[in-house]
């Protein structure tokens, strides 16, 4: 019997046209359809026709890619029994619904305000993020260390990639520090705020008010923590967790190793783009990941 993990991607993966396979099936009534409801706006053309400038500001990018993910996850709940969920930054809001810890409506309105949030925060504290590739975690420290208060690791991804977020000065100085030490290169991202840092502080305060009255379940399976790379079943402290998340790193490298402990033998990515199967041949080596973004990838599960 193969084990499997769910795992769904983050903001960065989006690109126009994602959802478009998924437009004849029933699927889009029940996510899309249903998602526009909750949120009182059309959604569809995110996932349709929305351009690549409109579909990169931060609201846009992340319901899109949240709704791509649901989509899938629809297709497929049904045909595997995962024994963990988890979800790269913004994922870890789809593993939530997915896993049932949150309803699909209060979901789907969380991360709307979840992306609001952290705008805001972007906008009243300016800042950027950069991927260190070919860098290890001490590249990326001194990176930090040569801008205080200015400059930080928002993404432990895998080994050999670590993302530096902070103000647009203090990251051009930690990049410079970084790359000076022996990392390789590095790559500035298209996003709009140096988001997992403290500098989203605000949006963290405002979350923690926001979810104060949303109801979370038992998942379906144990969520893993972006956190602290731990499994978590219960309730009520996903409130916390789901507040201070968009202010603290995300650290994807001890993610993976629990999806192992969980006994997973394989890992679905469902969602656009194939980002988390890359990051998982650095880490989990030897545990097959098999993407799912369209109607024709369900067909991966059983051969």
């Amino acid at each position: 019997m193969t084990d499997t993990a769910v795992v769904f991607p983050g903001q960065g993966t989006q690109a126009p046209g994602m959802g478009a396979a998924w437009r004849s099936r029933p699927e889009w009534d029940q996510i899309v359809g249903r998602a526009e409801a909750a949120l009182g706006e059309p959604l569809g053309r995110l996932l349709l026709d929305a351009d690549p400038a409109e579909l990169g500001r931060t609201r846009n990018a992340q319901l899109a890619v949240l709704l791509t993910s649901l989509l899938a996850w629809e297709a497929l709940k049904d045909r595997v029994v995962p024994v963990a969920f988890a979800g790269h930054s913004l994922g870890q809001v789809t593993a939530l619904i997915a896993s049932a810890a949150l309803d699909f409506d209060a979901g789907i309105r969380f991360a709307a305000i979840r992306a609001d949030r952290t705008q805001a925060a972007a906008d009243a504290n300016p800042g950027a993020m950069a991927a260190l590739l070919g860098a290890t975690l001490e590249h990326a420290e001194t990176g930090c260390a040569a801008a205080p208060a200015a400059c930080w690791i928002a993404n432990d991804n895998a080994p050999g990639q670590v993302v530096l977020a902070g103000t647009v000065d203090g990251l051009a100085a930690g990049v410079a520090a970084a790359k000076a030490a022996g990392a390789k290169t590095a790559k500035l991202l298209a996003v709009g705020g140096a988001f997992h840092t403290p500098l989203m502080q605000p949006a963290v305060d405002a979350l923690r008010a926001d979810l104060a009255e949303v109801t979370f379940h038992a998942p379906a399976a144990p969520v893993v923590s972006n956190g602290d790379g731990l499994a978590y079943s219960d309730t009520d402290e996903w409130r916390e967790r789901s507040a201070v998340h968009v202010g603290s790193p995300v650290r994807w490298r001890v993610v993976q190793p629990t999806l192992v402990e969980l006994r997973a033998t394989r890992v679905l990515e469902v969602g656009h783009g194939g980002m988390l199967a890359a990051l998982a041949k650095r880490t989990i080596l030897g545990v097959p990941v098999i993407g799912i973004a369209n109607p024709d990838d369900l067909e991966r599960i059983d051969a």
